[in-house]
């Protein structure tokens, strides 16, 4: 069981930024990291994810060039640096971990959760 505790969300202003933060509970070398956000009312849709081997990470083309996945010197952890944050990124967003190579996009494909944080954005 692996467990991830997501941190960093908060308010900002849009054009502003944001880094989010998910520590698991053992090394993420051997796990493929992801982030989903959901706004209310709507289904929870898949924002970044990396896997284990340093591949090629994914991004939805609604964050594509503003916002970047990477794992931190803390074996660990990993972020999510949200720049250029507009109203529309508004949403609780999840860290998401799943015990493969596969950079899935799918929240199903995801087998651990953290609790989730606040991303508010405001015009």
């Amino acid at each position: 069981q692996v467990q991830l505790v997501d941190s960093g969300g908060g308010l900002v202003q849009a054009g502003g930024s944001l880094r989010l933060s998910c520590g698991a509970s053992e090394r993420t070398g051997s796990l493929t990291m992801g982030w989903f956000r959901q706004a209310p009312g709507r289904e929870r849709e898949f924002v970044a994810a990396l896997n284990w081997i340093g591949g090629t990470p994914k991004y939805t083309s609604a964050v594509e060039g503003r916002f970047t996945i990477s794992r931190g010197n803390v074996k660990n952890t990993v972020y999510l640096q949200m720049n250029s944050l507009e109203p529309g990124d508004t949403a609780v967003y999840y860290c998401a971990a799943v015990r493969s190579i596969v950079v899935a996009t799918v929240p199903s494909q995801y087998d651990y959760w953290g609790q989730g944080t606040q991303v508010t954005v405001s015009s």
